[in-house]
């Protein structure tokens, strides 16, 4: 039997993943790190702990799968798009990396945009310039941080420093290079003319590559560390939505995806670029070649709920390490005992700005709507309603605004194991939500995409099809639909009536 191993640098650990030739799932190993938020809107994490935790998953799930490594014929890489890795000329980490939740670049996206142009850079990138994306980061860091910024010679985004540090190549591939700002997502290839316009120089950046196609391989020292044979191939893999897309079949017209991790994402298959005028909605090009996707991002979707248990879970914490029960399933179990629509309690999820729809980087997360009548049972289910709601948001402008088609709805990440956040999905969105057989999302589509590149499929459509199915359906229920519809009506007043508030707390706390 030939096995493929998807790796994912996602933003609570770094995940392993190993699957046999025909798609299923062996083994998994999971190994986290830290976030770091040394100032408001700041968010950034340590390569290095990145690449430890890709060696120690590696070898827990060599270890526990028992296969030899000469049966492993393929890697696939990916994990959380926009982060900025700069290395020095002796490729050595220069700070901590900004990652995707980062929102101090608000300066650099104006100055983006009004050098190059509004209508110049979405005709050029397909997107405006957002703070989460990398441009604007990497431009905060020469800015702010000359000195560091003098020695950088590679510029990485967070999957491709831990593919240099398997392979020694600067390489990253079509869909992860998309949300830079500094990629010319139509012709799939990096932008001379933005490099140009914003002073960035072309030689630090890596080569790009489409997703299945073989970027380098297994060198001997990354071979002793993780246990991997040397000359292993490596594909281009792909950023955390594009691969998860894959990994929940998403590579044909009509599918979509809602993915709920650290943040949530609804995911659109397309045949062209197409461009949201407003640039609410992202358009990047797709993991399976030639193909394009759009998605809308909600910047603190699962992170909200890890907000919550990290702050206020004590109790389900305790529990769940001495009874070893995943703390979020005791916390959905107590957000299932309040009523839909939590007796008028309403979250924002804007713990860490927003995205789509907003384009905001001083959102705040709120809790609308508290009365004494309101335990910790609401103040959960609220949350998870909350970020349900802002999926939502992105839903309406697909369908509704660019009229892309949507005939499926597949549910994954944190989202997709619930079986009540799977139920609030159908009833807010208003439509059946579907699950396959894996949940493994972006690491298990990383491995198909190694699959693809080591050549047992001869499309990533082929190996869709051939290693995915649905499992289960969850229908919305009509009582909860006409209640969900009117408490969103509220949900989408409640931020134009906020955001002068948003901005002048974000003032008063940069300031002081």
């Amino acid at each position: 039997m030939a096995y493929l191993l998807g790796i994912d640098i996602g933003t609570t650990g770094a995940r392993a993943l190993l699957v046999n030739e025909r798609g299923t799932v062996v083994a998994g190993a999971t190994e986290e790190y830290p976030l770091y938020t040394p100032q408001p809107l700041w968010a950034e994490q340590d390569p290095r702990d990145w690449w430890q935790a890709t060696v120690n998953s590696v070898r827990r799930v060599l270890s526990a799968a028992g296969v030899r490594p000469d049966e492993i014929k393929g890697v696939g890489l990916t994990g959380q798009m926009h982060g900025v890795v700069l290395l020095d000329e002796k490729h050595e980490v220069l700070r901590p990396s900004l990652i995707w939740c980062d929102q101090r670049s608000q300066a650099q996206c104006d100055w983006i945009t009004a050098r190059v142009g509004a209508a110049r850079l979405i005709e050029l990138t397909c997107n405006p310039a957002l703070t989460g994306f990398s441009a604007p980061k990497l431009l905060w860091v020469r800015d702010n941080e000359p000195a560091v910024f003098s020695k950088a010679r590679k510029f990485l985004l967070p999957k491709d420093y831990i593919r240099f540090k398997l392979t020694g190549e600067f390489a990253s591939e079509v869909s992860d290079a998309s949300g830079t700002s500094l990629f010319d997502v139509r012709n799939r290839r990096w932008s001379d003319e933005v490099l140009q316009d914003l002073g960035i120089d072309r030689s630090m950046l890596p080569e790009v590559y489409e997703s299945p196609v073989v970027s380098g391989r297994v060198s001997g020292e990354a071979a002793q560390l993780t246990g991997l044979p040397e000359g292993l191939p490596v594909v281009g893999g792909g950023g955390d939505q594009a691969a998860g897309a894959v990994g929940n079949g998403v590579v044909e017209p009509g599918i979509v995806s809602s993915t709920i991790g650290s943040s949530g994402v609804v995911f659109a298959f397309t045949e062209q670029p197409s461009l949201d005028p407003k640039g609410r909605m992202q358009t990047f090009c797709h993991a399976v070649p030639g193909k394009w996707h759009v998605m809308g991002v909600t910047q603190g979707a699962g992170l909200s709920l890890r907000w919550f248990r990290d702050h206020c879970g004590g109790p389900e914490m305790l529990v769940g390490m001495s009874a070893g029960i995943d703390p979020y399933e005791l916390l959905t179990q107590e957000a299932a005992r309040a009523e839909p629509g939590c007796e008028g309690l309403l979250f924002l999820p804007y713990l860490m700005g927003e995205r789509a729809p907003h384009l905001d980087p001083n959102a705040k997360g709120v809790f609308f709507g508290l009365t004494g009548r309101h335990g910790r049972a609401h103040v959960i289910r609220a949350i998870l309603e909350g970020v349900a709601y802002s999926l939502r948001d992105s839903m309406e402008i697909i369908q509704k605004e660019m009229n892309i088609p949507v005939t499926q709805v597949r549910a994954s990440g944190g989202g997709g194991r619930s079986a009540l956040w799977r139920q609030i999905q159908a009833d807010i969105f208003q439509t059946e939500i579907v699950t396959i057989n894996s949940t493994e999302g972006p690491s298990y589509g990383a491995a198909l995409l190694a699959a693809v590149g080591a050549g047992f499929y001869h499309t990533v459509e082929e190996a869709c099809h051939a290693a995915i199915r649905i499992v289960e359906r969850t229908e919305p229920i009509a009582e909860n639909m006409s209640l969900y519809e009117e408490y969103y009506g509220i949900y989408r007043d409640l931020y134009p009536a906020l955001k002068p508030s948003f901005d002048k707390v974000t003032q008063i706390v940069t300031q002081h």
